[in-house]
């Protein structure tokens, strides 16, 4: 009851009506007992018919699209409930479906709300709360109800420009045909000589045509798996939120497996946050969305790139292709470059540390976001001269690459992106006559 000085005012008016009668006493008796009684059964007839029924139309989202949520507010009484006041505690950023309205008795009263999904990870929709009353305001009916629904927001997938990911393994390593000899084997293409490669693949007249040591590529050698290897050391990052290097890489990421997979390949992902996040390589539909949920809730990290490689130097397997995912255009986080002559052997930087791994037939890719893009001050030349030197793979990914429209909050909607032959992209909507999933049913108590 909200007026606890009514009870008083009863029973004062009682007592004066026993000790001193009087028709005004009895006129406010009746007038003040009675609103009571009718506050009283109002009340208890809305705490007993009211209902509130949450439906989601997705069960999870990437950054940029749209949730909506549709709510119905049923009330089986005939008396109306005037006002009633809806507070949501969702914890996803944006969604605000906290608001108050009313509905007639014996009727429905439905709305949609909308927002968008601007940030990746793990949020709840729910728990809520209903507070309605009387029309005196005398007795408030409310509910308090727990239930919660997680919502998975997905880091966006986009098109990405032209990046070649180096094979993994040494030209010839490929498993041999039961039916035919070494000499046999049809190559398809040379590719220049790695530290490790066997002598006999060496491709000499491509090699003396070129001025520069070519070794074969040959047919039977197997498609290698994709180990994504995702820097987020937190000193090594850039920018604030969407415009972080972090986020960017993250998209990058997700971006890169998605393609990896649907051409047929065997992805996996390494980090380390809090913890170190280890998914081997599978594929199928089941390591992207494994993929895809580790994406979505990691976070800044304290471990440099140079330790993370130091410690899987062990892991990664033969004709393995290593995607390298950092902004850290220095080669140790935590010094200036070393010198030209001999400074790439010092094993306390990073790019040191993909020496041992090509000599083991594991083939580094290296995905550097240019920190100048971000507004950073480190340029990145120095960092792809030492990698030339090695000659290793390496592409520069500005800022520009990543904001795509798909990729920004508010601008994507419920949308796919296809490719089509000529090499445009364009957007797919998803279908709008998507079934509601109830999200949670609440039924009123006083």
């Amino acid at each position: 009851m909200n007026t606890r000085a009514l009870p008083l005012v009863v029973a004062l008016l009682i007592a004066l009506q026993l000790i001193v009668p009087y028709h005004g006493w009895m006129m406010l008796l009746v007038g003040l007992g009675g609103a009571w009684l009718i506050a009283y059964f109002w009340a208890r007839a809305l705490a007993r018919g009211l209902r509130l029924t949450r439906e989601l139309r997705f069960g999870w989202a990437q950054v940029g699209d749209h949730l909506e949520e549709r709510f119905t507010l049923s009330n089986a009484s005939w008396l109306p409930a005037l006002w009633v006041e809806i507070a949501d505690h969702s914890t996803l950023p944006g969604h605000a479906a906290s608001l108050a309205t009313g509905v007639d008795g014996g009727s429905d009263n439905s709305w949609i709300i909308k927002s968008v999904c601007a940030r990746r990870g793990a949020f709840t929709l729910g728990p809520t709360t209903l507070c309605t009353s009387d029309p005196f305001s005398i007795y408030t009916v409310t509910l308090e109800n727990s239930a919660t629904t997680n919502m998975m927001v997905m880091p966006p997938i986009v098109p990405l420009p032209r990046i070649e990911i180096a094979p993994g393994g040494r030209a010839g390593e490929g498993a041999r045909r039961a039916d035919s000899f070494e000499r046999a084997i049809s190559a398809k293409g040379v590719r220049q000589y790695a530290p490790g490669d066997h002598l006999n693949a060496i491709h000499w007249r491509a090699s003396a045509h070129h001025d520069s040591l070519l070794v074969r590529l040959f047919d039977s050698t197997p498609a290698s798996d994709w180990w994504i290897l995702l820097d987020l050391n937190q000193r090594a990052q850039i920018g604030v939120g969407q415009n972080s290097t972090m986020e960017h890489a993250i998209i990058l990421a997700a971006s890169l497996a998605d393609r990896g997979l649907r051409a047929g390949r065997a992805v996996g992902l390494v980090t380390f946050t809090d913890n170190l996040i280890w998914l081997p390589p599978q594929s199928g539909e089941t390591r992207r969305w494994e993929i895809l949920r580790a994406l979505a809730l990691v976070s800044p990290g304290t471990r440099p790139l140079v330790e993370l490689l130091a410690q899987m130097q062990a892991s990664f397997k033969q004709r393995t292709s290593l995607i390298v995912i950092t902004p850290d255009a220095r080669p140790n986080p935590l010094a200036p470059f070393p010198p030209r002559e001999g400074g790439w052997g010092d094993r306390s930087n990073w790019i040191a540390q993909l020496i041992p791994l090509r000599w083991r037939g594991i083939v580094p890719t290296i995905l550097l976001l240019d920190p100048l893009s971000f507004g950073g001050k480190t340029d990145p030349r120095g960092a792809l001269a030492a990698l030339a030197d090695l000659e290793i793979a390496r592409h520069v990914i500005t800022r520009e690459v990543l904001d795509r429209p798909e990729a920004q909050p508010g601008l994507r909607g419920h949308r796919d992106w296809q490719v089509t032959p000529l090499g445009r992209v364009l957007p797919r909507r998803v279908s709008r006559d998507a079934a509601w999933r109830t999200l949670d049913s609440l039924t009123v108590r006083q």
